[in-house]
């Protein structure tokens, strides 16, 4: 396996990036048998968060040695099966009575070695680290799951939601990491974790009531709202369009489809070389990359293929229920910044991979049920400026939640935004005109040195709402400064980008 570092700029980096391979360590490449389940009792005999192994490691962070406390155990796949899963849970050295952040990680990778939990047990750290020690800082408890699950199912929501929901059972079960049945518990995650806190959301009251009663609340930004939508917004992208191809191997896996049929022979070889992409693999390393390249001529349309806008369905938020508990949502509208241009029918201004009126439409969505939902629009700016909007209001608003402070809400002031209707299967039909020239030979490198490409000078912030008390913005700005990590601190700076190469 052959590695190397790609200088890149920062402006054109997600969030995702930052937090799944900025600085991050070479793959763990564990074959630890701990994070898998051989015991003789069938896994789908336990309930949902019944531990099944359990060990205390000690892990370095921001100098310190930390215990951390790994749990494997039964949860849920997207298709209701059983799964064995696992989990981190980082022990503060102060903890703050009856409080845990679960923390919702971007690894965004389709190799189960990138997960968070084997990284802690090889003892390497990533820059979601020094966001997870701020929390520590504060004495919370934080609870890290492999939100992905074991084959690492990128993109495929509910999975990340039950997953998620299991592993707060688990840590709340376990004897361990003094948390118990009554301890509160607040989401939060950015971009690929976004997906994971609002699935847990929605899926709490009905999957997990006795998880449900105890959230205070989910703090995200740059979510992932109808997936189907998103490949459309992407599509050309000098920046995401790589993102697509990645999504549709997670979810084809997690669903058990086979999209073969469908995939013209460029598709079929591109996808075969991502099988254990993470993200960092894909952003910047296919411009200008179209669906109309991937697939037949026939299937020019995603909708023309019934699996998939049957899973498609599956997963748009604007289907499902609205979550019980207070949010705090971010969502960034300068995709110029990263090279996606929405100006396509039924998609407008985004943040280069999540699209600005789908966030306001399920935010507005959720106010019709729930009337403590703080929205946030962050203009001129891409998917990875509004890390800084999201990180430094996180923690306060997380702290009031805790400290039984009202939730602030947005509703009513929540500009209208797409339909979230569902897609709709039309069938196949063959193009009268030649299909788009497909490339030979996917880009197996992106170009030497960083990126030309500036940064805004500074966010527009729009906000309704109470982000938290002002005593919490040393502590937030301290909390953006870490996910910006050392040495991209100036506008501009650049950072190495580790990238993989198997």
């Amino acid at each position: 396996m052959k590695r190397i570092l790609v200088g890149t700029s920062l402006a054109v980096v997600t969030a995702s990036t930052v937090f799944a391979s900025a600085g991050a360590p070479a793959r763990a490449a564990t074959t630890d048998p701990f994070f898998s389940y051989s015991g003789s009792k069938p896994l789908s005999s336990y309930k949902p968060g019944a531990i099944l192994k359990s060990r205390t490691l000690s892990y370095p962070i921001s100098g310190n040695n930390v215990s951390v406390v790994q749990l494997l155990y039964r949860s849920t796949d997207a298709r209701g099966r059983a799964n064995a899963a696992v989990t981190s849970i980082y022990k503060p050295a102060s903890p703050k009575a009856g409080a845990a952040i679960s923390y919702e990680s971007a690894y965004d990778s389709l190799n189960p070695e990138d997960g968070p939990s084997r990284l802690v047990a090889a003892g390497k750290t990533t820059y979601e680290t020094q966001l997870i020690s701020i929390f520590l800082s504060q004495g919370y408890t934080v609870i890290e799951p492999d939100s992905q699950g074991p084959t690492a199912d990128f993109a495929a929501g509910p999975e990340y939601g039950t997953v998620s929901l299991d592993s707060i059972r688990a840590a709340t079960r376990s004897k361990d990491t003094g948390l118990n049945a009554s301890t509160k518990v607040g989401l939060a995650g950015y971009s690929g974790g976004a997906i994971g806190a609002d699935w847990a959301a929605v899926l709490a009251p009905t999957y997990a009531p006795d998880v449900n009663k105890n959230l205070v609340g989910a703090s995200e930004g740059g979510l992932l709202v109808a997936p189907a939508r998103n490949l459309r917004y992407v599509d050309g992208s000098k920046q995401w369009a790589g993102i697509a191809p990645m999504a549709l191997i997670g979810v084809a896996r997690a669903y058990g489809i086979d999209f073969d049929r469908y995939l013209s022979p460029y598709g079929k070889k591109l996808m075969n070389s991502m099988q254990n992409a993470i993200i960092g693999d894909v952003v910047g390393q296919y411009p200008g990359l179209t669906w109309k390249q991937l697939v037949k001529p026939e299937y020019a349309n995603p909708d023309s293929i019934k699996e998939f806008v049957r899973v498609a369905n599956k997963l748009n938020l604007g289907s499902r229920p609205t979550p019980s508990i207070p949010m705090s949502i971010v969502q960034a509208s300068g995709a110029d910044e990263e090279g996606t241009i929405g100006d396509k029918p039924g998609i407008g201004p985004g943040d280069g991979v999540m699209i600005s009126g789908d966030v306001r439409s399920l935010a507005r969505q959720y106010c019709t049920a729930n009337n403590a939902i703080q929205y946030q629009q962050v203009d001129n700016t891409g998917h990875t400026g509004a890390v800084t909007t999201w990180a430094t209001s996180a923690l306060g608003w997380l702290a009031a939640r805790f400290a039984g402070a009202q939730a602030p809400s947005s509703c009513g002031n929540i500009a209208p935004g797409n339909s979230l209707a569902p897609e709709k299967y039309q069938p196949p039909t063959r193009p009268t005109s030649p299909p788009s020239a497909s490339p030979t030979n996917p880009p197996t490198t992106a170009p030497a040195g960083g990126s030309s490409t500036p940064i805004s000078s500074g966010p527009v912030i729009i906000t309704d709402g109470d982000s938290g008390p002002s005593s919490n913005t040393t502590v937030g700005a301290g909390l953006a400064a870490a996910l910006l990590f050392v040495g991209a601190g100036s506008a501009g700076a650049g950072w190495r980008l580790r990238r993989r190469r198997d």
